[in-house]
C-alpha cells in the first residue's frame, strides 16, 4: 500500500507541472507571453468571485509560487483589480479586470476541449472520473486533518 501511494503522489505531482505545461503551450499558441501558466492558474481560480489573497490561495495550487507576489504582478499587468477591505484596512480583496475575465474565459475553454477528448476517449470511464475525485477529496480531507492534528 506504502508503494501505491508514493506512485499516486508521483503521479499527482505530474499530472500538476502537466497541467501548467498545457496552460503555456496554449497562451503560446495564442501568442500571449505576458503571464505565466500559474499566473493564469490564478485568473482562472479567481473567477467571477471577489477574494482575498488567502482565499485565493485555499482555491488552487500553486506549486512553487508566491500568490501574493503573483497577484501584485497581475494587479500591476491589469489583469486584477484590488482594494482594501471595509471592514479591515489591512486587507485586500482582489478581482478580475476585463483582460482578466478573456485569460479565465482562455483557460475555461482549453478545459472544456480537455474534457471533451477525454471523455470521446474514454479514458475517465473506468474508474469513472466522480468516484476518482471522491478519492481524492477523501485524501484532501485526511492530508488537512493531519494538518491541523500537529497544531
Amino acid at each position: 500500500m506504502a508503494a501505491a501511494y508514493a506512485e499516486s503522489l508521483q503521479i499527482l505531482d505530474r499530472l500538476h507541472r502537466l497541467m501548467l505545461d498545457l496552460i503555456k503551450d496554449e497562451f503560446e499558441r495564442l501568442a500571449q507571453d505576458d503571464l505565466t501558466p500559474v499566473q493564469a492558474l490564478l485568473l482562472y481560480n479567481l473567477g467571477a468571485a471577489e477574494v482575498s489573497a488567502g482565499e485565493l490561495r485555499s482555491r488552487g495550487m500553486y506549486q512553487g509560487s508566491n500568490v501574493s507576489y503573483n497577484l501584485k504582478k497581475l494587479v500591476q499587468m491589469g489583469y486584477v483589480h484590488h482594494a482594501r477591505c471595509d471592514m479591515d484596512r489591512r486587507s485586500v480583496r482582489v478581482r478580475l479586470s476585463d483582460s482578466g475575465v478573456e485569460v479565465r474565459d482562455t483557460v475555461a475553454r482549453l478545459f472544456a476541449r480537455h474534457a471533451a477528448g477525454l471523455r470521446m476517449s474514454g479514458v475517465l470511464d473506468d474508474p469513472p472520473l466522480p468516484q476518482v475525485n471522491l478519492q481524492w477529496r477523501r485524501v484532501e480531507r485526511y492530508w488537512a486533518e493531519q494538518i491541523r492534528y500537529i497544531y
